[in-house]
């Protein structure tokens, strides 16, 4: 598969919760090794869209295509196969508190991928040092700042071997002198060919790693383009006045 063909694909993404309708008809590609990011306000739809990717929320319509085969989810076995090639990375980092940080890795492995536990154990480290974390997998993640708890995330995430990663707000649990850690692990998963769909409202992320910027409001991708396109010298764009705002709280220069 090339770079310009999608490794996952969506037409027609719709999703209520009752009376609310929070996706409305979404459509996008991700090429493979390619980083979309998306932006917009709370409650447009992200977080949603996201989870309706892999279907931890099940989509009400819509289609999925992955690596050019519609995924059927109403099939158990093909779904669960489904699921084990597009990772997932929550805000608020989901580790199993009673765990070590090597055992939420190990307990993932031998579960899903039914490693023995040694064979676990060897590729949980090779995560744990990919995301700077081999000398901590003893401790628990009460013991964790927020920064390595993410990055335990990640690394358990990792280890399924995913062809593409989801990741909810990543940093937006982390004190600010956290953030900068996990950004350097994004960072070095996107030069080493990572797939990924990334919500954020970390501008740096947003200017320098994207690709495509998807700008969500009112459930549809009101704007998309690259960051050239959207956060050029002198653009008026939806995603410009964004991340002016999100200056104008953090600090953060575009």
């Amino acid at each position: 598969m090339s770079r310009s063909e999608p490794i996952l694909k969506v037409e027609n993404i719709t999703k209520s919760f009752g009376t609310a309708h929070i996706l409305k008809g979404v459509d996008l590609e991700l090429p493979k090794g390619g980083i979309k990011i998306l932006i917009g306000p709370s409650g447009g739809g992200k977080s949603t869209l996201l989870q309706c990717l892999n279907c931890l929320v099940t989509p009400d319509s819509g289609t999925i295509w992955f690596n050019g085969s519609v995924v059927d989810i109403q099939k158990s076995k093909e779904l669960y196969a489904f699921r084990q090639q597009v990772g997932m990375i929550f805000q608020d980092f989901n580790l199993f508190d009673h765990l070590t940080a090597l055992d939420n890795i190990i307990i993932a492995l031998c579960k899903v991928k039914k490693k023995n536990k040694q064979q676990a154990k060897e590729r949980a480290m090779v995560e744990l040092e990919q995301v700077g974390l081999s000398d901590k997998g003893h401790l628990y993640p009460a013991e964790l700042s927020g920064g390595q708890k993410q990055r335990v995330a990640i690394a358990r995430a990792l280890a399924m071997d995913p062809k593409v990663l989801l990741l909810d707000e990543p940093t937006s649990a982390l004190d600010p002198e956290l953030v900068g850690e996990v950004v350097a692990v994004i960072r070095s998963l996107a030069q080493k060919g990572m797939t990924m769909i990334m919500a954020t409202h970390q501008i740096s992320l947003i200017r320098n790693l994207a690709d495509e910027i998807l700008f969500m409001k009112d459930g549809l991708i009101a704007e998309q383009g690259t960051p050239r396109e959207l956060l050029g010298a002198g653009v008026c764009t939806l995603s410009q006045g964004f991340c002016d705002k999100l200056n104008e709280i953090t600090g953060e220069e575009i």
